[in-house]
């Protein structure tokens, strides 16, 4: 009779895996949203005026949780997922604590780009964590049920951030995020196994990350769905960035935003769920495709109404609901394309376009934010201008043709 294998994750339940799976991913979701409503008393208590320095706060983190993801692949094949996901946790939860006690705006920066750095860590090493212990379908289960439950995090986290506000000063925000991570940090001390096999240690071989780094960035499909990820999530973080600006300085109902911005997240939530469905019927390239022009379509019509005049909260919210929902068939169906040429190199693939990614979308994020003047049109522009950047990129990389079910063959390289 033949010995049944041993659990990937002794301990720990399926469930409790992915619940714990979930919870850690949820942490950068509950970084970026949970603070968006404090950003306008960080500006008061820190005498930034009335200006988009305050935007700043998000951007520290995006920037580091980019730069920081490119080593932390290489960490975690060389040390362990556990004290690479352990360092990262901790480091998160003091970036927490230390922006709470920021004597000025220079030290809270400096202490998000902390929890960044922590941030980035905990993402490359979960998604190192999930590959070690399952494969294929099952794999692919793990990933939509903890997906399922991170999509919760920005849904209710500008909620919780009004709600400490209630309470609380904004600092509070900071040691809720600290706490979080403490909490998250104890329970995987406690109960999460190494989940690398010792013989799949290896050193730090930098000829060959160089070799695998230089394929990514030359493969036409990988470059170009990453490109095209990056300019609509730029887009998306420009209006992360200004969205309380958006809220208090042009609509004056800044305590609506928590709901709005939740109900925007639903559709995100709702299009990933939907894709999950449909996807197999259409194919990637076909719903992705369609829904980047949707976006460009929905982007148009809310540039249209912000230059005449004629946007209001009603049609703001219908017309963000209707990109977030076209934003939500794009990012899965983008970073599986992206990837499906690279899987023998999927561990450092997976880090340089997480790179390029999110520094990039950064940069972009910041031109947006730091662009809002009191009105909706360069935020609308925006969103416009990147959307039909990135369906050319994606239309370059198909060699010009679209809504195709599978991949056109060319040459992957240039």
């Amino acid at each position: 009779m033949t010995a049944p294998s041993p659990a990937p994750h002794p301990g720990l339940s399926f469930r409790t895996f992915v619940a714990t799976v979930a919870a850690i991913q949820a942490s950068v979701a509950l970084a970026i949203d949970m603070m968006v409503p404090a950003l306008g008393q960080i500006a008061t208590a820190m005498h930034l005026g009335p200006g988009n320095a305050r935007q700043w706060v998000i951007t520290a983190f995006v920037l580091a949780f980019g730069v920081a993801q490119l080593f932390y692949g290489l960490a975690a094949d060389r040390f362990g997922r556990r004290p690479v996901l352990l360092a990262s946790l901790c480091l998160y939860t003091l970036g927490g604590l230390a922006a709470a006690l920021a004597p000025g705006f220079a030290g809270l920066l400096a202490a998000r780009a902390i929890q960044g750095v922590g941030a980035a860590g905990c993402q490359v090493a979960t998604v190192s964590i999930v590959r070690d212990c399952y494969a294929g379908r099952r794999m692919a289960q793990v990933n939509s049920l903890s997906f399922m439950v991170f999509l919760g995090a920005p849904i209710i986290a500008p909620s919780l951030g009004q709600a400490v506000l209630v309470i609380a000063p904004w600092p509070a925000i900071f040691v809720g995020l600290g706490l979080y991570g403490a909490l998250i940090t104890a329970w995987v001390a406690w109960r999460l196994p190494e989940t690398q096999h010792a013989g799949d240690r290896r050193g730090i071989d930098w000829p060959e990350f160089y070799a695998a780094a230089r394929l990514t960035l030359t493969n036409r499909m990988s470059l170009g769905y990453t490109l095209a990820g990056m300019l609509l999530l730029g887009a998306w973080l420009g209006f992360i960035s200004s969205a309380q600006q958006v809220f208090a300085e042009v609509f004056m109902v800044p305590k609506l935003f928590p709901a709005i911005f939740a109900a925007c997240s639903v559709c995100m939530a709702v299009a990933a769920l939907t894709n999950a469905w449909l996807v197999e019927r259409l194919g990637m390239r076909r719903l992705s495709h369609g829904a980047m022009v949707g976006f460009i379509l929905v982007a148009l019509v809310q540039a249209v109404m912000a230059v005449s005049g004629h946007d209001n909260l009603l049609t703001f919210t219908l017309l963000q609901a209707a990109m977030m929902f076209c934003f939500g068939l794009l990012t899965g169906n983008f970073g599986a394309i992206s990837m499906e040429p690279l899987g023998h190199i999927a561990g450092t693939a997976a880090s340089v376009q997480g790179f390029i990614n999110m520094l990039g979308a950064a940069a972009i994020g910041v031109f947006i934010g730091q662009s809002f003047d009191g009105s909706l049109v360069l935020l609308a522009l925006g969103f416009c201008v990147c959307g039909v950047l990135g369906l050319g990129v994606v239309a370059a990389a198909e060699g010009g043709r679209l809504f195709r079910s599978q991949a056109v063959n060319l040459n992957p390289q240039g």
